[in-house]
């Protein structure tokens, strides 16, 4: 069989490889981003499943409009309000199969071979794989602890042909954990509106803040009707339902739903209304808090344990929220050959190459805190340490 030429340009996830490999009894994972399943309201959501069954069961098993479930989608209104500043409609609000089909279908969309989309350096390598299909060119900004750095970001779109695309993750960031600043936000919106580019904001992370107050998104500064939002309940709630949702202007949401439409017609009618039904029970706002009174807890401890027995020649930094740890290593240790001996000790870890799409930075590495218990943490991390103090000692010698 022939296929199509877009299937050279997809390979298989480095974490899905991974987490076949950390299926293995007793092995300690700090690789996939994965929720911890103890803090899923299983009992909630099976009240509220038997309530949607009971009173709404035939619609419930029946198909459903593309754009998504009203009574959802107008609890998404008032959380983008409330959480993320920024003001919309019912009609502005797409529900999607999670936020990595907003990512698709906004290459869908926009994006035609040769086409240039500028992003994080490093940044999320599930968004590489759904753009790839295109056939885009990925330019990598330079980037710090505050976000892009908008010389960087000047110097790109100036120079660059065919910019049709920004995709950024504003909010503790995946693979590195970083938030931009406000000045950041402020400064990189003030740039972009002067070009006709879009301009994605993935935010699956943005509630599970540990540290300070959330900052205004993106979207709630977007003057243009530029900037598309993604959002997901599979961090705050659970990620089985495979429920996220897409904010983008009326002119955009218009072809957004048609690109759905072809995809998939809609996402699962029974998981969005007992999602609804959960959220009109429940408080899911002290489900929030109950994770992240365990995360921050857990970010914690393998924070203060790197800080104790990390070598010297390692950097990295507390993030304020997320899931993810970022950690840079001297430029002469590949970590892929980190994690095969580390591997041997029964500790997973993500290589940080594969979260740079053009390759050729092999010498960090993402640990996540929220899927190992505190006892699994304090069992893992040292038996990391001598790993990598095994492999700078190689390094050093050789």
């Amino acid at each position: 069989m022939k296929f199509a030429k877009r299937m050279e340009q997809l390979k298989g996830s480095d974490i899905r490889a991974i987490l076949k490999l950390t299926s293995q009894s007793g092995m300690i994972s700090f690789a996939g981003g994965m929720p911890a399943p103890e803090l899923f309201p299983v009992e909630e959501i099976r009240a509220a499943s038997d309530h949607v069954l009971t009173q709404y069961g035939k619609e419930a098993l029946q198909y459903t409009i593309t754009e998504g479930y009203v009574p959802l989608r107008a609890q998404i209104v008032n959380r983008m309000a409330n959480k993320f500043a920024k003001t919309c409609t019912v009609d502005e609000i797409l529900i999607t199969t999670g936020a990595q089909q907003g990512i698709e279908l906004s290459g869908k969309l926009f994006l035609d071979e040769g086409d240039v989309v500028l992003c994080e350096s490093p940044s999320f390598l599930g968004a590489f794989q759904a753009l790839r299909v295109y056939e885009p060119t990925f330019k990598e900004v330079e980037t710090d602890d505050e976000g892009m750095i908008m010389d960087d970001l000047i110097h790109l779109l100036e120079t660059t042909d065919r910019v049709k695309m920004i995709y950024v993750i504003p909010d503790f960031q995946n693979p590195t954990g970083r938030s931009w600043s406000l000045a950041r936000r402020r400064a990189f919106m003030e740039i972009v509106s002067q070009y006709d580019v879009v301009v994605i904001e993935d935010n699956p992370y943005g509630e599970l803040q540990y540290d300070g107050d959330m900052l205004p998104s993106l979207a709630s500064m977007d003057t243009r009707g530029q900037v598309v939002f993604l959002g997901s309940f599979s961090k705050i709630c659970c990620p089985g339902f495979r429920i996220g949702w897409l904010q983008a202007a009326p002119l955009l949401m218009e072809k957004y739903v048609m690109a759905k439409q072809a995809a998939d017609t809609h996402s699962s009618t029974y998981c969005q209304r007992v999602l609804h039904t959960y959220m009109d029970m429940y408080d899911l706002d002290a489900n929030v808090n109950r994770i992240k009174d365990v995360y921050r807890a857990r970010r914690n401890l393998m924070f203060d344990l790197m800080k104790q027995h990390f070598p010297q020649e390692a950097r990295f930094i507390l993030p304020g929220g997320g899931l993810f740890i970022w950690v840079e290593l001297p430029q002469e240790v590949n970590t892929r050959e980190l994690l095969e001996k580390s591997l041997e000790r029964g500790v997973a870890f993500v290589p940080g190459g594969s979260f740079y799409p053009n390759g050729g930075r092999e010498n960090a590495l993402r640990l996540n805190f929220s899927n190992m218990s505190e006892d699994k943490i304090q069992e893992g991390i040292p038996l990391l340490v001598a790993t990598m103090k095994e492999m700078l000692s190689i390094n050093v010698n050789s």
